[in-house]
């Protein structure tokens, strides 16, 4: 009963309807849950919306971790880690803000519409149901070290040019702070015409910055795209592997069946 309840609550595999179903479902709940946040004022259908959407998200977060066991794979110990895993706690998170009653009159409501703000998180569950976006994950984290190579290149370049600039125009630049800003801006060829050099050496750190700038931000890109076609391709290769976890899951029914 659990593992298969394990199966419909995870990612939904091809064969699997009753499991596309809760994903579609789920999904549609995020969506749902998230309408009110886009509007100042709070009416009646829009607490009818949270309230709804909250309930659901609470069962939900009960069943993840009645079967916690079946996804961490350590035992017991998986029902006291599955709280302070990360999807867990964007759960919590998400269901928090709904659960907090603050008087209208308070001083504090401010804090209240803070925590309100925090309901934004749960657009990061629907993460669980696409199996596009957990491609990308699986992209993300294959290239994980190649792209924090990449990350360290962009930062050492925009320290050496923010202090490149900084020296060369003094008079511009007051501060290594507004240094740093015009160089993330000219890494990011964005340049929003606020800070810049007058000299002309200046300008000839600016058009240098600007050209391997482009070179830099090209280069994620790059290495994110050959890695999703990488992955596309084993996908394809291997459609059994989509989903490990619920593979892994039923042959412990079938073991267990015989």
């Amino acid at each position: 009963m659990r593992i298969r309840l394990y199966e419909i609550i995870e990612a939904a595999q091809e064969d699997d309807k009753l499991s596309a179903v809760y994903d579609w479902f789920m999904m549609a709940v995020i969506l749902s849950s998230l309408v009110p946040l886009a509007f100042h004022k709070v009416n009646i259908g829009f607490l009818l919306i949270d309230r709804i959407t909250v309930v659901i998200f609470i069962i939900d977060y009960f069943l993840r971790l009645l079967t916690a066991d079946l996804k961490l794979k350590k035992g017991a110990a998986s029902f006291v880690l599955y709280p302070i895993t990360p999807m867990a706690i964007i759960d919590l998170v998400s269901i928090l803000p709904s659960l907090t009653i603050i008087n209208g009159g308070f001083r504090l409501l401010k804090i209240f519409r803070l925590l309100r703000t925090f309901k934004a998180f749960r657009a990061f569950k629907i993460i669980r149901y696409s199996k596009s976006i957990n491609l990308i994950i699986n992209v993300l984290k294959k290239q994980s070290k190649t792209l924090g190579t990449v990350a360290g290149l962009s930062i050492g370049y925009v320290l050496f040019s923010a202090l490149v600039i900084f020296n060369v125009e003094p008079q511009s630049f007051k501060t290594f702070f507004e240094a740093f800003y015009w160089a993330m801006v000219s890494l990011s060829t964005v340049g929003y015409g606020d800070i810049y050099p007058v000299t002309t050496t200046g300008r000839i750190v600016t058009i240098v910055s600007s050209l391997l700038g482009i070179a830099i931000i090209a280069l994620p890109s790059g290495i994110i795209t050959a890695g999703f076609m990488d992955e596309l391709k084993q996908d394809k290769e291997n459609p059994q592997e989509e989903n490990p976890d619920a593979n892994a899951a039923g042959s412990a029914e079938e073991q267990s069946d015989d």
